[in-house]
Formats: structure tokens, sequence, C-alpha cells
């Protein structure tokens, strides 16, 4: 085979591999996408699974459910049965945060 028919062939190759190389990477980018979706779609249902309880201001505590926007904190989620005991708890003064009210959600069984 003479070389510029070769050549003709690499460059051919070169094209088709080059295509399947972006191809590749935009298949990665979207499963990468759709991993950092899940990812935070588990966080957000972790969370509502949880009560938040923002740090004593003024004296008191607020409860908060753990989807609630009023407290973006990171920390202080906590169980219903933790949250429950921090209502018996004497020690405390619990308010219960009036946008979210997670009141209702502590009645549940």
């Amino acid at each position: 085979m003479p070389p510029e028919e070769r050549l003709a062939k690499v460059r051919a190759l070169e094209e088709w591999l080059d295509w399947q190389l972006n191809a590749t990477r935009a298949k990665r980018r979207t499963l990468e996408a759709q991993v950092e979706r899940e990812r935070k779609a588990a966080q957000r249902a972790w969370q509502e699974q949880r009560w938040k309880l923002e740090p004593a201001r003024n004296r008191r505590t607020v409860l908060h459910r753990g989807g609630c926007g009023i407290w973006k904190g990171e920390t202080g989620f906590v169980t219903r049965e933790e949250a429950l005991l921090a209502l018996e708890d004497d020690s405390l003064t619990v308010e219960m945060c009036s946008v979210c009210n997670p009141e209702s959600g502590l009645r549940e069984t």
C-alpha cells in the first residue's frame, strides 16, 4: 500500500478515535452529574428524616425539621428520639420553629 493511502487510513482512524474519546468524555460528564444529583437527593432525604437543634440564642434552643431553611447549619441533626429527649430535658428551653412546624412530625409514630 502506498504511503498516501496509509496516511489517509491513519488520519481516518485518528478522527474516529478522537470522536470516540469525545463521546466517552461526554458520557463521563453525564454520569458524574447524575451521581452528584443522586448524592444530593440522598443527603436531602437523610436530612428530611431528621430534626435540627439550632444552638441556644437568648437561652432558647430552636427545634427545626431537618429540611428547614430557616437555620442552615450543617450540624445539629438529631433523630426523632433525640429530639424528644431534648424536649423532655428540663435544663433546655426548646422552642418549635414556627415556619417548619417540627412538632407534627414528632407526634407521628
